[in-house]
């Protein structure tokens, strides 16, 4: 069963928290920026309150949540009642599926990202937005699930997880950036995007459907 009770329950205190932290919200959309196309129609799996659709340009999404649905209706998004697992569209429909903080509330992954790849068509994009579990913050975050209205249940995954995943489910080698050098509290301005992990917070990896497809975008690598 998708993980929703606390979404329903504080969905407006949930968006509310890209208000509190405006910094944190545009570093890890600058981070994601780097990988998404700029045309092509695009899906976000666990679409939340459509932040991240919106901001991205990103026409439709899937969500579980009634309430987090309706926000992100608000904003435009044209989101369908559905989980992760069970993507309600036809093979090969999208150009590109993006995930932002969706892995850790996922009850399935594995299947998740196979259903992703699934509605992806050839040489389509897959791009997955997550707290490193090894991070500093994601350190906090795992001592801290029991005080969270939304972590208690979630799994935080580290980036050698997520990229074993991608490929057992058939991507190609991923390209990996991060954000969020700092903590989210103290930000005044956007942090920077760097290659790798290891460092930052936030961790954004993109990965092809098929194996043999590998474009490197121009915008992945610039300061």
């Amino acid at each position: 069963m998708p993980k929703i009770e606390s979404f329903e329950k504080h969905a407006e205190a949930y968006d509310a928290w890209f208000d509190d932290h405006p910094w944190a919200f545009r570093s890890e959309v600058a981070a994601l920026q780097r990988f998404w196309p700029e045309q092509g129609m695009g899906l976000e799996v666990g679409a939340g309150t459509g932040r991240f659709a919106k901001a991205l340009g990103v026409s439709w999404g899937v969500e579980p949540s009634p309430a987090m649905r309706t926000l992100a209706r608000r904003r435009g998004i044209e989101v369908l009642s559905g989980t992760a697992e069970a993507l309600p569209f036809e093979d090969k429909h999208f150009d590109a599926v993006l995930m932002v903080t969706t892995l850790c509330f996922l009850d399935d992954p594995d299947r998740a990202i196979a259903e992703s790849r699934r509605v992806l068509k050839a040489h389509g994009l897959l791009v997955v937005g997550f707290v490193d579990g090894r991070s500093d913050l994601g350190r906090v975050y795992q001592e801290r699930r029991n005080e969270s209205r939304f972590y208690g249940e979630a799994r935080f995954w580290n980036v050698p997880q997520v990229v074993a995943a991608l490929l057992r489910a058939g991507f190609s080698a991923p390209l990996i950036v991060q954000t969020l050098f700092h903590p989210v509290d103290v930000l005044r301005a956007i942090e920077p995007v760097k290659p790798g992990y290891g460092e930052g917070a936030f961790v954004v990896i993109a990965a092809w459907r098929d194996k043999a497809e590998r474009r490197v975008p121009t915008r992945w690598w610039q300061s």
